[in-house]
């Protein structure tokens, strides 16, 4: 057993920059795709709304670690060799995706009809009325959730450990096994989570009043 160094804490914060540049690697992969998503579930047509049905059931129906297994083990079957860091921010990005799709359809869904008619009766075509009218009112109905989201998407960043990306649970590990304390090393590794998380559940609690309060 030995005590904690200098060179103990800047692994930690080097696994922290990791998490961080992760969750906000995914979330802003998995919004872009997830707006397409949300579209998807929403459109007029059959054929894309049960491609995003199938799409979202997939991702949301299996486990976050099965994911990150089969994007980092499962390509290598048809001869693509990639690296632990790429298989994280796909596997992440992929189900931050199916997520928000989710969150952001209802979103869509839950904009009055009155303005989809009324967008209509101005003549605007489709992709004016969505990014003019509908989706904006639809992000921010969805915001208190989208938040609520990344607080999950920031733990769940500790999943890619197991496929040997070093971020913040990663380094906890190898510290721990190395110093033989892990109540102290993991205490300190709980509470850098809380740190980043708290905040933000909270902010998501607070809009959701606002929103109740407003209506």
């Amino acid at each position: 057993m030995r005590e904690l160094s200098v060179n103990d804490l800047w692994m930690l914060f080097e696994g922290l920059r990791w998490t961080v540049l992760l969750s906000l690697v995914a979330f802003v992969g998995g919004g872009i795709v997830g707006v397409l998503v949300a579209l998807m579930r929403t459109s007029s047509y059959a054929i894309p709304r049960w491609f995003a049905y199938l799409y979202i059931e997939v991702f949301q129906g299996t486990p976050l670690l099965m994911q990150l297994f089969v994007f980092y083990y499962g390509v290598a079957l048809v001869g693509l060799d990639v690296s632990a860091w790429v298989a994280a921010a796909i596997g992440l990005t992929a189900h931050t995706s199916a997520f928000l799709g989710e969150i952001w359809r209802g979103g869509i869904e839950a904009v009055p009809g009155g303005q989809t008619e009324a967008a209509r009766a101005l003549g605007l075509p489709y992709r004016h009325r969505m990014i003019d009218v509908i989706l904006p009112q639809a992000f921010k109905i969805s915001l208190p959730a989208t938040i609520g989201f990344m607080v999950g998407l920031v733990k769940g960043t500790s999943l890619v450990a197991i496929i040997g990306f070093t971020e913040l649970t990663r380094a906890g590990q190898i510290i721990s096994n190395n110093t033989f304390q892990p109540l102290l090393v993991f205490g300190i590794v709980g509470a850098v989570y809380f740190a980043i998380c708290w905040p933000l559940s909270l902010l998501s609690g607070r809009l959701e009043r606002k929103m109740s309060f407003g209506r």
